[in-house]
């Protein structure tokens, strides 16, 4: 049999397209919402992801990856005291400014300097490229970079050579790497360690900005984290992978208004959408009270006139989902193109969404359906 409270919704087309363009607007603003939140935290831990290491060294005075703070690479080479640290590797970190040769403008991007012998990083073409960075003056170019820093990543691939100034010192862009952006970085350039240190001569070779260290098979890195913050001063963080990318989500996510904001907005959503249901649903209430009061007359319980309402809230809730999630999938491939950020419709978004559909309407229904079971027969008719 087909659902009275479809019945009922159906008999009015025009308000039952309003509605479920109401809330597929707010499925569309949580979903919005909460992907870019979670762009925000997936960019954000690109390189402490994607960097091939167990532990890590920070300094403690450094607030995110970007803009981090030196200590000395003596912290470092302390670690291989303990007998389960196979491999070190000093990282030197901080933003450059990156001249478009095109256009000659100046912008500020990330640069990060290594030894080319060591496997640092995992991302595609950084094993052809490191090879290259033995040379003076090169650097490998983040072909996902803004397209505000030139082509380069294009003229590259088509056989061209890209030559420019990186802190105005002139270098050739002699190979690509992908990567991406993020709310902090635009693009980023690799190099080696010496180039690196040629483009920021008044910095020391023995300060670093962050120190990786591979143990060895079969090695706890809680063990081996627990006993190095032991022994080495406390000028310096002693981070598995996992505290790493803890450490930078909970700086974008609690010192920044940017995690708040997101979640905040996609609360107003919610909020949106529940009133918009409450509107439909009452207004319905209203114009049927007359028929909702015969069928109490009638010796139907109140629960099952109550859930007429309640079908009609669950009802609104799905069929309001698929558009705004078929919109969501739009902007979001949209939105990736332009920013490559990290945007896409996961089935645990997609999940949780629904999930916050069907409570926004069951809150909904529950307020509506409020004036049903206060109905008395008698003083309707």
């Amino acid at each position: 049999m087909t659902p009275l409270g479809w019945l009922q919704l159906r008999h009015r087309p025009l308000r039952l397209l309003v509605a479920l363009l109401g809330i597929g607007f707010a499925v569309l603003l949580i979903m919005m919402q909460l992907g870019f939140r979670s762009a925000l935290f997936e960019s954000a831990v690109r390189f402490q992801q994607r960097f091939n290491y167990d532990i890590a060294l920070f300094s403690p005075d450094s607030v995110f990856i970007v803009r981090p703070e030196s200590f000395s690479i003596r912290r470092l080479y302390q670690t291989l005291a303990d007998p389960d640290v196979d491999t070190v590797a000093p990282v030197y970190i901080f933003p450059a400014v990156w001249k478009n040769p095109w256009s000659n403008q100046r912008r500020s991007l990330n640069l990060i300097g290594f030894n080319p012998d060591d496997n640092l990083l995992d991302a595609t073409g950084f094993d052809a490229g490191r090879a290259l960075l033995k040379r003076e003056d090169v650097v490998l170019f983040d072909a996902r970079s803004r397209p505000e820093f030139g082509p380069v990543a294009a003229t590259l691939r088509d056989g061209g050579q890209v030559v420019t100034e990186v802190n105005s010192r002139e270098v050739q862009v002699v190979g690509l790497f992908e990567m991406g952006t993020s709310f902090g970085i635009d693009g980023s350039l690799m190099t080696s360690d010496d180039n690196w240190l040629r483009l920021f001569p008044d910095r020391s070779r023995n300060s670093i900005q962050l120190g990786l260290l591979n143990l060895k098979p079969g090695a706890d890195a809680n063990a081996v984290r627990d006993r190095l913050r032991a022994y080495l001063p406390q000028d310096v963080l002693v981070l598995t992978k996992a505290d790493f990318v803890n450490r930078e989500v909970a700086y974008w996510n609690r010192a920044t208004p940017i995690g708040y904001v997101f979640a905040f907005g996609a609360i107003m959503g919610f909020v949106v959408g529940a009133i918009i249901v409450y509107q439909i649903l009452f207004a319905d209430v209203s114009e049927h009270l007359g028929e909702y009061a015969t069928l109490r007359a009638m010796g139907y319980s109140n629960g099952f006139v109550s859930g007429i309402v309640l079908q009609q809230a669950a009802i609104l809730g799905v069929l309001g989902f698929i558009p705004g999630l078929l919109a969501a999938h739009v902007l979001y491939g949209r939105a990736a193109a332009a920013t490559f950020l990290p945007l896409a419709v996961t089935p645990e978004r997609a999940g949780t969404v629904f999930a916050m559909t069907l409570a926004m309407c069951a809150i909904s229904g529950l307020l509506a359906v409020r004036k049903v079971r206060r109905l008395d027969p008698a003083e309707v008719f």
